[in-house]
């Protein structure tokens, strides 16, 4: 973790990659129930094979079945302590929370001996419940968002979260919105914290790969470089403080 100086602003902020939906459009409220697991790295590949043979066909069936809008299975490509990633994505909170418990314990259920191999390697995690702002962005997972992502979890000042998240609707939305489309970013997220630690809010980015995710990041830099953002760069940084990036890779989604 890191306080944030104006030069590391520009890569928090390159996670606030913009949908190409209209602002005007804006999706109804998503919620994404987000684990972050710390796993034995040199046993990831089995965990995620776990993952894919014994969880994926009943949140497979949780989608078809229209319990959840979608799931994903993101790895760990750079940055902290959190290795793996399981995100249930919901319209709805408390469908969010009832659903991702009932998936546990039938999981747990029907494959013990799976469930046990899997805690056995990620054996702590860290739980939060995201939420999408009306008019910011879109929903944290979709078919579009590609297969690499760059997240950046923001400690804010409490009194002043309203006030950032104007900042990103009025005047920065509309630089990464510029920078979605063919070879460039595929989606962009800004979400507030529902249930979780000390993070409350979250800026992701999505890509096709992680080389256009490089280049969107640096024809993006540019552009928050004019001189009409840096007054909204600066009073951001006095909201949003603290940071810790990572990129993620996209293993499993089913949407």
């Amino acid at each position: 973790m890191m306080r944030i100086t104006s030069a590391v602003l520009i890569v928090v902020l390159l996670a606030i990659a913009s949908p190409a939906q209209p602002q005007d459009t804006a999706p109804d409220t998503i919620f994404a129930y987000a684990t972050y697991f710390e796993c034995t790295p040199d046993r990831e590949s089995r965990a995620d094979e776990i993952i894919a043979s014994s969880y994926k066909p009943h949140y497979d069936q949780a989608v078809e079945q229209e319990q959840i809008v979608s799931w994903a299975w993101m790895q760990h490509y750079i940055g902290g302590k959190w290795r793996r990633m399981l995100v249930v994505v919901t319209n709805e909170l408390e469908s969010a929370l009832e659903t991702s418990g009932a998936l546990g314990e039938i999981i747990s259920d029907r494959t013990p001996e799976a469930g046990r191999a899997f805690s056995e390697i990620c054996s702590s995690h860290d739980d939060y419940m995201w939420q999408s702002i009306p008019g910011v962005g879109g929903g944290p997972v979709s078919a579009q968002r590609g297969s690499a992502a760059f997240s950046t979890y923001m400690e804010c000042s409490l009194a002043s979260e309203d006030r950032a998240d104007e900042l990103v609707r009025t005047v920065l939305a509309p630089v990464y919105d510029a920078h979605v489309g063919d070879g460039k970013l595929t989606s962009w997220n800004w979400l507030k914290q529902t249930v979780g630690g000390e993070y409350t809010r979250l800026l992701t980015l999505g890509a096709q790969d992680h080389a256009s995710l490089l280049r969107a990041r640096a024809a993006i830099e540019q552009d928050l470089k004019g001189r009409k953002v840096q007054r909204a760069i600066r009073e951001f940084l006095t909201i949003c403080h603290t940071q810790s990036d990572y990129m993620w890779d996209l293993y499993l989604e089913t949407s």
